[in-house]
């Protein structure tokens, strides 16, 4: 399997997509006369990533005003919420990596949604004692968590903001007001929804079909009235009103209001919300600290425990091969397993100390054969002061997510993944955005065989998350931001950047077009169309029960070389990056 690109470049969708002025001004920076990554964008003043490039422009101009990037990654999410609001938005929740460069510290900021306080680990559960369908629980307020993006944006904003808070909220109510075009992503989402739940609200079905019941099309112009009331609101008063005034009514009766599945969320429950300021999960990995998010997020811990396991083997010499491949799946399945019985929020459930522990990844990277699959790996014993006995959860997370990443011209740093959970969330919308569906999350089984289930719901706990916001640091000092959403295999996506990027020496745009290899403990998954397909035959000899799919992610990268930034946007969708 060679390293060449599986997708086309993000540069050419682009041209039949977006703006002209957008694609001028990724292109000057492209043009670089001896860069080291050609294909990637390159900037030595700022950068923004994002899956939009109405959302990276956003960020840009707040950036060339002379904003942060705390600043500029307010108006990337707004727009976001507005452009691809299938994914992300104030309706949901978010996990931040913020890089102080004057403190030259790593903070991260939890943003993730809640369950209502009156919830019970039966939440889920049927009048017969038996849980209810993934897909029967999505549609209405029954999957609503109480959100945190916004409060997240506010919190970091006022720590590490310059610009005018009702200032990064222009461009975003202009474009609600004057509309924007339909992407392609988009109204194919729109289609594929439809019959998912995605009519059955009046507002929703509104917004996003037409009145003979068709999907909006791609390249028509979409208006958000509602939503640039909402953001006018907000913009002036601040995140008061989402959570205890107007704002918050509104969310409370649409979610209470239902007619399918009503819900339990209180005004009392977004008025208590809060922001949590973390310790961020940081492991060693070859000459580099890889840093993300710890729990409720599984991300940062299970992507340790990969890298941890694959710092046995030297996969630079190997390259990109079936041999590489098959050590990815055999450590991807080892730290899903451990994911599955120990990882949940930490502020409810006590996790094992010593997942990252460096003798008991030793000790997991031992149960490999290079030569063939160990099939599903089996749950290992971590050090643990207190061990208590846990049930398997293997809760699935859908893809409705974004990531994005941004430098500013002082050194700055946001890598930040966001999300309403499933493409579209729970289906519902109050103020013009749509209510995510973030407690479909938690495990539908409370327990197991008399043993609790880690990731059971309780009342205003965090359900567990995959999504992975990372920076990789080397001597101190940030060298990649990355991150993607695609749900459970969130985790996969990213390790698979760190690993081309670091191990492998791929230029970044080349590392986010590379067809993907994702494995949850389960068959292994190769992306169609790519070149990973190629690698089939070879991972069967070994065992390996393999799908060919369509692998949805959206990497969206930053590699610091230097004094140069190399940005890439992963192909799979609308984004763009821009740099200067």
């Amino acid at each position: 399997m060679t390293s060449k690109p599986g997708l086309t470049s993000p540069t050419a969708s682009v041209h039949a997509f977006t703006l002209t002025a957008l694609l001028t001004a990724s292109a000057a920076v492209t043009a670089d006369e001896h860069p080291r990554y050609p294909n990637s964008v390159t900037g030595t003043y700022h950068m923004v990533s994002s899956a939009h490039p109405l959302a990276s422009q956003a960020g840009v101009e707040i950036l060339q005003a002379g904003g942060t990037a705390m600043d500029a990654a307010v108006a990337v999410q707004l727009m976001l919420n507005l452009v691809e609001p299938e994914s992300s938005g104030i309706g949901g929740g978010a996990f931040m990596l913020f890089w102080d460069q004057s403190e030259k510290k790593l903070v991260t900021y939890d943003g993730r949604e809640k369950a209502p306080a009156s919830a019970t680990p039966e939440y889920f559960l049927k009048d017969d004692g038996n849980p209810m369908k993934w897909s029967e629980a999505v549609p209405g307020g029954l999957s609503v968590g109480v959100p945190g993006t916004l409060k997240l944006l506010e919190t970091a904003h006022a720590d590490h903001g310059i610009k005018p808070w009702a200032s990064l909220f222009e461009s975003a109510i202009k474009q609600a007001e004057s509309g924007f075009e339909i992407s392609d992503k988009l109204s194919a989402s729109i289609k594929g929804a439809a019959e998912r739940g995605l009519t059955l609200f009046e507002p929703t079905r509104a917004y996003f079909f037409n009145e003979d019941g068709s999907a909006r099309a791609a390249g028509s112009t979409l208006k958000n009235p509602a939503f640039a009331s909402t953001l006018r609101v907000l913009a002036d008063q601040g995140s008061a009103p989402f959570y205890s005034g107007e704002l918050a009514e509104d969310i409370v009766a649409t979610v209470t209001g239902a007619s399918t599945n009503p819900g339990q969320m209180t005004l009392e429950d977004l008025a208590k919300y809060e922001v949590i300021k973390r310790e961020p999960v940081c492991f060693p990995y070859r000459v580099y600290e890889v840093c993300g998010m710890g729990p409720p997020t599984s991300g940062g811990l299970t992507m340790g425990q990969i890298l941890g396991v694959l710092s046995h083997y030297d996969l630079r010499s190997m390259g990109p091969s079936a041999e590489a491949w098959h050590l990815f799946i055999e450590a991807a399945k080892l730290a899903y397993a451990d994911r599955g019985m120990y990882m949940a929020d930490s502020d409810f459930v006590d996790m094992p100390e010593g997942l990252l522990n460096k003798s008991y990844l030793t000790d997991r990277a031992a149960l490999i054969d290079p030569q063939k699959t160990m099939g599903k790996a089996q749950a290992g014993t971590p050090p643990w002061k207190e061990a208590k006995l846990r049930a398997p959860d293997l809760q699935p997370e859908r893809a409705g997510t974004s990531h994005f990443s941004i430098i500013d011209r002082y050194g700055n740093m946001v890598s930040i993944t966001t999300t309403i959970e499933s493409g579209f969330g729970s289906r519902l919308m109050a103020g013009g955005f749509l209510l995510n569906n973030e407690l479909t999350d938690f495990s539908f089984r409370p327990e197991k065989d008399g043993k609790p289930v880690a990731n059971r719901v309780e009342g205003n706990k965090r359900p567990r998350s995959s999504m992975s916001p990372t920076i990789v640091m080397k001597d101190g000092r940030p060298i990649l931001l990355t991150g993607s959403p695609g749900g459970s295999r969130i985790i996969n996506y990213v390790t698979q950047s760190v690993v081309a990027i670091l191990d492998w020496d791929m230029d970044p745009q080349d590392a986010l077009n590379m067809g993907h290899v994702v494995n949850r403990n389960g068959k292994t998954d190769l992306e169609e169309g790519t070149e990973a397909v190629e690698l089939q035959s070879a991972l069967e000899s070994m065992g390996h029960e393999v799908n060919v799919r369509s692998l949805n992610s959206g990497l969206h990268t930053i590699l610091i070389d230097g004094a140069r930034y190399y940005g890439a946007s992963d192909p799979r969708r609308s984004g763009i990056a821009i740099g200067e």
